[in-house]
């Protein structure tokens, strides 16, 4: 079998992937109270900072005021950073220092199980995160759609894509440290040049494309964004489909690669 079959072989999985899910939610049962208050103070400063201080000098975007305009956006960054760091830092601290791995694969759970756990309990944060964050816009009065219910299952979705892409890296980084690599090289220029905070359309034609191919975020703000204002165009379901087709392919990679780092 060549390495690349074998990084993209399908991995065998069971219920007990509910298992793996279960023990982190439990954990985090015990602590929501620390997890709930930055989740939700975090868009109330940005909308303040940004949508009142720094929109007070922007013109409307497409008939929208600029809170508006960045009040959905600010729910999508929400899906990737929870998803994200829940499946580098938070994996990472599970795995080598508090040797939960060790302890959970000496049951009938297998090595792929608890990666696919950890990856389902990535997009749960997602979900989890994202909802406070939209419970937090639609009491402001920024979503002017009833479609900004599907906003939560797009979150998962968001969410299993973004916490696939951050276990493949916990899978090749060396030590705890190394994730600023993918912080500031990926995860910021994504943030920035993602449509978040100025439309895409006032970039460059071919800077357009290449944000939409390699930067999820991009696509994962447009479609939030139509949902929550209510302009739906055909284009959305280029998004969807885009992350409908790479979140399996970085879902397979990223078990096998961690399989492949924790096998010696």
């Amino acid at each position: 079998m060549s390495k690349i079959t074998e990084l993209f072989r399908v991995p065998k999985i069971s219920y007990r992937v509910s298992k793996v899910w279960m023990r982190n939610k439990d954990v985090f049962m015990k602590t929501y109270k620390t997890n709930f208050l930055p989740s939700l103070l975090e868009p109330i400063l940005y909308l303040v900072a940004l949508g009142l201080g720094l929109g007070g000098f922007v013109e409307a975007i497409d008939g929208q005021p600029y809170i508006n305009f960045i009040a959905p956006a600010l729910v999508a960054v929400s899906m990737m950073y929870s998803s994200f760091y829940e499946c580098t830092y938070a994996t990472f601290v599970r795995m080598y220092f508090q040797k939960t791995f060790d302890a959970i694969i000496a049951t009938p759970i297998t090595i792929e199980e608890v990666i696919t756990g950890e990856i389902l309990w990535g997009a749960t944060k997602s979900l989890i995160n994202s909802s406070i964050v939209l419970g937090v816009i639609v009491a402001a009065g920024l979503v002017s759609s009833p479609l900004f219910l599907l906003i939560l299952p797009v979150s998962f979705l968001v969410g299993l894509l973004f916490s696939a892409m951050g276990m493949c890296f916990t899978a090749i980084s060396p030590n705890i440290d190394a994730f600023n690599y993918p912080g500031f090289l990926y995860i910021t220029p994504m943030l920035l040049l993602s449509g978040t905070f100025f439309p895409l359309a006032s970039m460059p034609e071919v800077l357009q494309i290449v944000t939409q191919i390699f930067f999820p975020l991009a696509n994962a703000v447009t479609v939030t964004r139509a949902l929550a204002l209510g302009n739906i165009q055909m284009s959305i379901l280029f998004n969807i489909a885009w992350m409908l087709i790479i979140t399996p392919i970085f879902f397979v990679l990223a078990i096998n690669l961690m399989k492949k780092r924790l096998i010696k």
